[in-house]
């Protein structure tokens, strides 16, 4: 397929709709500034204008839209987003964030709130696989804890954002860890050491961090809570220990919570459960219709040739001999591809083979850039705007995507310390022990 720049614009008519609008009646000192312009909407004249871009038929361009509409791995994250709101709902209905939260204050010191919900959600995530189970189980939580104390909103849900992405980027089980390692030519166990090493210490320091934000707070005398309505984020946690999928965990979840309210409450009804998941559904809906969207549109520019134009971008910028040019070119092809898709693994699996390539050429381990890969699409996909961690978690505690970046401070952490690993050359490498064979 032909590179071609211009099929970029309808990415950045997008991003300047959404954000820009944003700043534009924040400065207006407009209420609820990012919400006036929703980005379902904004991406509407991208999507026209990436049509008006293509060529040949028009059918033929609304079909390749409709297919990235349509595309399994957009799909799966829809069908979570319902499960997660329905999940949410219900769970916040019959009581179990509150009890949740009262139990965790009356077992937690106050000083260390933070960092033991960031704990726990990195846990979460490393055994789930994914970011997304993981920030629709414990975001609620995260939101009945700013209640239950004076801690910020944007503080508790960015730390949830930030520990969901520690989990995803270092488990072996995450779609990324796959498609990275399968891309380079390495083993799992191998990429898994390299990103421990450059993950821990950031997440080390995040937990200073957030012990630090976290000190100052005064925290409410946890009120009374009922052990039975904590059972369905004890289930939901325990499932995902245990590898179910995540959809078959958030269902589980959900019928564990109705069957507490309907045993627990006594106006507690079907016909109000139904209701309570359909709210859920409902409270989705920008998030859903988005991402949809933005699989259309990133169809889109993928067929006209813009993912190609940063392909054969990097590529020229790739051509001298030192490893480190090398390695900065591989995080800056997953970083780019990331950005115009709004899916990390997509964005590993993009541009896989061109990383493999500069590796090859500039004497990369595979390992390392399968590291690399993963952790840069795990810093981007955590701090962008229009990605559906954070979109979910926005959607979840009712705040603007916007608002919650600033207070991922994991991923920024994160990308500082991918960032010194390729100028100090760390971690050493030992000698290639294993390797798959040759793609």
């Amino acid at each position: 397929m032909q590179p071609r720049a211009i099929a970029l614009l309808p990415l950045l008519l997008f991003l300047t709709l959404f954000i820009g609008s944003g700043l534009y009646y924040q400065a207006q000192d407009t209420d609820f500034a990012f919400y006036q312009i929703s980005a379902p909407v904004a991406i509407l004249p991208a999507i026209v204008l990436a049509l008006l871009l293509g060529r040949g038929a028009l059918n033929s361009r609304i079909e390749t839209f409709i297919k990235g509409v349509g595309d399994s791995t957009i799909i799966t994250m829809c069908i979570i987003y319902l499960l997660a709101g329905a999940f949410a709902s219900v769970a916040k209905a019959v009581g179990g964030v509150d009890a949740t939260v009262n139990f965790g204050l009356s077992v937690v010191p106050e000083s260390l709130v933070l960092p033991g919900l960031f704990v726990i959600t990195a846990f979460v995530a490393t055994s789930m696989g994914t970011s997304m189970g993981t920030i629709a189980a414990i975001a609620p939580v995260a939101v009945g804890l700013s209640e239950a104390t004076d801690l910020p909103l944007t503080l508790t849900v960015g730390t949830v954002i930030g520990g969901a992405m520690f989990g995803d980027n270092l488990s072996i089980i995450s779609d990324t860890t796959i498609a990275a390692t399968r891309s380079q030519g390495c083993e799992m166990r191998d990429k898994f050491r390299l990103n421990f090493m450059i993950a821990v210490p950031a997440a080390l320091v995040t937990l200073v961090v957030l012990y630090l934000q976290g000190s100052g707070g005064s925290i409410n005398a946890p009120q009374d809570y009922d052990l039975i309505k904590v059972l369905p984020y004890v289930a939901v946690l325990v499932l995902a220990v245990m590898g179910l999928n995540v959809m078959l965990v958030l269902l589980s979840g959900i019928v564990l919570a109705g069957l507490v309210g309907l045993i627990q409450i006594a106006d507690y009804s079907l016909a109000r459960l139904s209701a309570d998941i359909y709210a859920g559904y409902g409270s989705m809906q920008e998030i859903l219709i988005l991402s949809l969207l933005i699989g259309g549109l990133g169809a889109l520019m993928k067929h006209q040739g813009g993912l190609e134009f940063l392909a054969r971008l990097i590529d020229r910028l790739a051509r001298g001999s030192q490893r480190r040019s090398g390695e900065i070119s591989i995080a800056a092809s997953v970083v780019l591809a990331n950005l115009a898709t709004a899916n990390n693994t997509v964005a590993i699996i993009l541009s896989g083979s061109l990383a493999r390539d500069i590796a090859q050429r500039h004497g990369v381990d595979p390992r390392r850039s399968a590291s690399l890969m993963d952790i840069f699409s795990c810093v981007v996909q955590g701090l962008l705007p229009y990605g559906a961690q954070v979109l979910l978690a926005g959607s979840i505690a009712a705040l603007s995507p916007l608002e919650l970046i600033g207070s991922i401070y994991y991923c920024w952490l994160l990308g500082i310390a991918a960032i010194i690993a390729i100028i100090a050359s760390l971690p050493r490498l030992l000698a290639q022990t294993s390797a798959l064979p040759q793609a």
